[in-house]
């Protein structure tokens, strides 16, 4: 299995789990926004991931995400089910629920906490490999599983044989368009494609998609991919543009928090802010609630075009 063997391309946003404010599973919410991304154009999603807020959720839950998701999706869209655990066996397990309830395929980082060395990262996905039958994508997530995934490290999964894709959160650039141009030829890569220098890099050496933390622009994110594969530029520059000048507003380098809270809380805010189905977020994640903060993160959406003035109000 390889690259070919999946048609994965464009922007999936990363997909948070609602709650309620008590903290109970939010499915009503869940559905409405699939269908909201549904109706933006975008190409995918992936659920139970970091915005996902899996780590708080029962494995019953879990799976109940998954196959709401994947019905209400209804094959309308790509969905990517997040299967991260402590041990590639409790990793395995989650993978082959999503399968069976129709997921077009998997996401897992190495464990959380382990720190596991090169060799045992190689030893976690060939485990997870010999366990399910489907499509893995690797996910390099430095800032929860504590491995930064490096390209020579890549270069060896990408050999695996049911890893078709990686999703590559490193917070070095450098290293992530090395990664690109060293394993794009076996596997689909999702990263920051859609920034100026992303761009050139889309333009000159080719890119798959990203991963982005929801969508807070909207329709612009999957259309930037589709003028980009029909070889017009002046629309994904200015989005490159536009996203360069808004994400240094509201998130820190390396994109692992917000500047105002908790990545999950400051984007379920926003979200919230734009109309956007997303609900609360459930210990130990705690809702932003200063009034201060609220403000300020609106201004931003105001000052770059994506609410109104009056609804900032």
């Amino acid at each position: 299995m390889n690259r070919d063997d999946v048609d994965w391309q464009g922007y999936y946003p990363a997909f948070v789990t609602p709650f309620t404010e008590a903290g109970d599973l939010d499915l009503d919410t869940l559905r409405a926004l699939v269908d909201h991304y549904v109706a933006e154009g975008m190409h995918g999603i992936v659920v139970n991931g970091t915005c996902g807020e899996w780590f708080s959720q029962t494995p019953e839950e879990r799976r109940a995400v998954a196959e709401t998701a994947v019905e209400q999706a209804a094959g309308r869209l790509r969905v990517l089910v997040g299967s991260t655990a402590y041990t590639a066996r409790e990793t395995a397990g989650y993978a082959r629920h999503a399968l069976a309830a129709g997921a077009d395929g998997v996401l897992a980082s190495p464990p959380p906490y382990a720190k596991l060395f090169p060799d045992e990262v190689i030893a976690f996905y060939r485990d997870l490999d010999a366990a399910v039958d489907g499509p893995i994508t690797v996910y390099n997530w430095p800032h929860g599983s504590g491995v930064d995934i490096g390209t020579e490290l890549a270069d060896r999964l990408a050999d695996i044989d049911q890893i078709v894709a990686i999703k590559d959160s490193t917070p070095d650039a450098d290293q992530f368009f090395a990664t690109s141009r060293r394993v794009r030829d076996r596997v689909r890569v999702f990263g920051p494609y859609m920034s100026v220098r992303g761009l050139e890099v889309l333009r000159t050496e080719g890119g798959d998609g990203t991963v982005g933390g929801g969508s807070l622009f909207g329709r612009p994110d999957p259309a930037f991919w589709e003028s980009y594969w029909r070889g017009e530029y002046e629309g994904p520059r200015a989005h490159a543009v536009a996203s360069d000048r808004l994400f240094p507003k509201l998130w820190l380098p390396g994109g692992w928090a917000g500047k105002f809270g908790a990545y999950q809380s400051q984007l379920k805010a926003l979200m919230t802010m734009l109309g956007q189905p997303a609900g609360h977020v459930r210990r130990p994640r705690l809702p932003i609630t200063d009034a201060g903060s609220l403000r300020a993160m609106r201004a931003v959406l105001v000052e770059e075009g994506l609410l109104a003035e009056a609804a900032g109000r």
